[in-house]
Order: structure tokens, then C-alpha cells, then sequence
């Protein structure tokens, strides 16, 4: 009698066992970690940060389904009028501290903003450099023509920083409203040079050629990023920005030739 009770208990305690080892495979580990990111993030970024993001944001929805990363591209200084308008945006990311800070101080950032990379010009060439642009001071030869970023825009501050430094005085043909409108005057053939971004050079390399210069050293501009108080989907903004300061995306913005802040 007591070996049949003995075996009935160990029965009992196996079977309970058993069971709990198919609680704990029924629920999925990735579950927790998705927990309350659904639906469509929206993301305004400076428009040196349109190759890096687009990357990002296809790798976030995969990470986290259900989820869908809308873009808008565009010089910093432009989105942050247009976040202070009341446009509808969830994440604000920079090419200056300067835009960022337009948002801020209007009470439109959730917390303190977070800065992610930093970011340096170039002189964008054609290919071959058939100017033979060597540095700032050959952007002054006669004839020759060069875009420039709006002062307003970060580009165009860093550009007039570093033109300062060097002391050379540029009077270019047009002045654009973001960096890709300048770096596709010279893909066009429109201007001999711009002052772009080391990224935008980079991702253009099939079709410009990027110039170093020492005096870019002195405007160096800083990425800030920040989640927007009147965000709709706050939770799924935050978790963009969490995965943009992640290993992976300091991997993909390290590959675009980004800097580490």
C-alpha cells in the first residue's frame, strides 16, 4: 500500500512538473522586450541622417513587429519650425544643438535631449577632382563655383565656423536648404564644390569625391535626439531612440561615417 501511495506522489510531482516546463515554452522571450511598441513612429531628422535612419528603421521594425517608421528628412532647422507649429512628431533628431534647442526651449521635448554622433564637412567634389581642390582657400579661384548650406541650417553654420578659421572669405552661387540640396548641385555638375558632410560625401562616393580639410576640425557638429512631449506614440518613440543609442546603432551609424560622441 505505501509503495503504490509512493509511486502515486512521484506520478503527481512529474506530471506538475512537466507542466510547468510547457508553461515557460509557451511564452515567447522576445515578448517582453516588444511589450507596448506597436504602431507608427514618426521620426524627424536632419537630412544627413537619411541613409543611417532608413537603415535603422527597417532594422527596428523587423526587431518589433507591428510597428511602422515614418520619416521626415529635412535641414534641422526647418523641422524644428515645423515641430513648434504643431506638426504631428514623435522623435526629433538634430544635426546642431542650436535646432534642438529651438524645440526645447518651446516646451516640445519630453526630457533632456541625448546626443548620439558627431559629424564633420568635407569640400564634395566631382569624381577625380578635376578642379584640383586641395582645400578651403582653392574654393576662391576664379570661376569656379561653390554651394554652401543656409547659415540657418547646421551645415551652413558649420561651413561659415570653418570659413572663419581659415580666414578665407567665399562668396558661393547658392546657398541650399539642407545638405543633400548642396551635395546634388555638384552630382549635377551645377557647382565645382560644396561644403557637405563626411556622411553625405560617403554615401555619395560613386558620384563626388570627398576633399579633407584641417580647418573642420573647429566645427565639429553634435547630433542631439529626443522623444516630443506631444508624441502620439510616445512608447514606440522612445524605443526608437533607445534603439538608435543601442550597439546596433552605433554600428550603423559608425558605418556611415559617423562619430562616436
Amino acid at each position: 500500500m505505501k509503495l503504490k501511495l509512493a509511486v502515486a506522489g512521484l506520478a503527481a510531482v512529474l506530471s506538475l512538473g512537466l507542466a510547468a516546463c510547457g508553461d515557460k515554452t509557451d511564452t515567447p522571450a522576445s515578448s517582453s522586450t516588444s511589450a507596448g511598441v506597436t504602431g507608427t513612429i514618426n521620426v524627424f531628422a536632419a537630412a544627413s541622417l537619411t541613409e543611417s535612419f532608413t537603415t535603422l528603421g527597417k532594422q527596428f521594425e523587423a526587431a518589433h513587429q507591428g510597428t511602422t517608421v515614418k520619416f521626415n528628412f529635412a535641414g534641422s532647422s526647418a523641422l524644428a519650425t515645423q515641430i513648434n507649429q504643431g506638426a504631428p512628431a514623435d522623435v526629433f533628431a538634430s544635426a546642431a544643438p542650436k535646432n534642438m534647442a529651438t524645440v526645447t526651449d518651446a516646451g516640445n521635448g519630453a526630457g533632456a535631449p541625448t546626443t548620439f554622433v558627431k559629424n564633420q564637412l568635407v569640400i564634395a567634389v566631382a569624381k577625380g577632382n578635376p578642379k584640383q581642390i586641395t582645400g578651403l582657400a582653392d574654393l576662391t579661384k576664379p570661376g569656379l563655383k561653390v554651394a554652401l548650406c543656409a547659415e540657418a541650417v547646421p551645415c551652413g553654420a558649420a561651413a561659415k565656423t570653418a570659413l572663419d578659421a581659415s580666414g578665407v572669405k567665399l562668396t558661393p552661387v547658392t546657398l541650399e536648404q539642407d545638405v543633400k540640396a548642396a551635395l546634388a548641385k555638384v552630382k549635377l555638375g551645377e557647382v565645382d564644390a560644396a561644403l557637405v558632410y563626411r556622411t553625405d560625401a560617403k554615401a555619395s562616393a560613386a558620384d563626388v569625391d570627398a576633399v579633407e580639410f584641417p580647418e573642420s576640425d573647429k566645427a565639429i557638429n553634435e547630433y542631439p535626439i529626443v522623444v516630443l512631449k506631444k508624441a502620439t506614440n510616445a512608447a514606440g518613440g522612445q524605443a526608437f531612440v533607445d534603439y538608435v543609442l543601442s550597439a546596433d546603432g552605433k554600428t550603423v551609424l559608425t558605418a556611415a561615417g559617423f562619430q562616436a560622441p
